[in-house]
């Protein structure tokens, strides 16, 4: 009787490509998430915030907080500290207590290896949301300032005049569009409201 010999090497090999083509199905499902992760954070982690609620601040811990947005992030000096939140940039030209141009800048979209760090990298966004009215509350060596949106413009990346110095108090909010670092720049210029009210003796200007 003959036997016809099975071709082993055919089993295995289709076995490595359906492997392969599984690992490139979730990965590319995993991708997905990652991109999709700052669209569903709204409904997710970056719930509103009340400002109410919040903790009162602290004298070493500067913070930027968008209640719309769900934006609640550290801001400090120099490019390093856009891993952490938001770059203050030029300082020596504006703050919340002596006014000037205070500038913040922070990352659109940055895709990191989970959904979670992607959706905390990407503090800014849905900045688009924001609109003329809505309130920034800035917390500064100790003290809680509130801030109203009070112009939104799209720039490219070669108008460096919104970090000009400013006779004027404004707050200067900027970061990429979804196109990337080359495309616009989303600005948003807001008016200084004062001090949060923190208790029963001060009145607050951002409700």
């Amino acid at each position: 009787m003959l036997y016809i010999k099975k071709r082993s090497g055919f089993g295995k090999t289709r076995l490595v490509m359906s492997t392969f083509a599984l690992l490139l199905l979730a990965g590319g499902v995993y991708l997905a998430m990652l991109v999709a992760a700052p669209v569903v954070g709204p409904l997710t982690v970056m719930k509103p915030i009340d400002v109410k609620a919040l903790p009162k601040p602290v004298l070493d811990k500067n913070r930027v907080i968008i209640p719309k947005i769900g934006v609640n992030i550290a801001y400090d000096t120099g490019t390093v500290s856009l891993n952490r939140g938001a770059e203050w940039r030029y300082p020596d030209r504006g703050n919340p207590e002596k006014g000037g141009n205070f500038i913040l800048a922070a990352h659109r979209f940055s895709i990191q290896p989970t959904p979670a760090l992607t959706i905390e990298k990407s503090p800014f966004y849905n900045i688009d949301k924001l609109g003329v009215g809505d309130k920034i509350v800035v917390d500064y060596n100790g003290k809680r300032y509130g801030y109203a949106v009070q112009e939104i413009k799209s720039v490219p990346p070669t108008a460096i005049e919104i970090e000009n110095p400013s006779d004027t108090a404004k707050l200067t909010l900027y970061s990429c569009s979804l196109d990337g670092a080359d495309a616009d720049r989303v600005v948003l210029i807001s008016k200084p409201l004062g001090l949060v009210a923190l208790d029963d003796s001060t009145d607050s200007h951002t409700q």
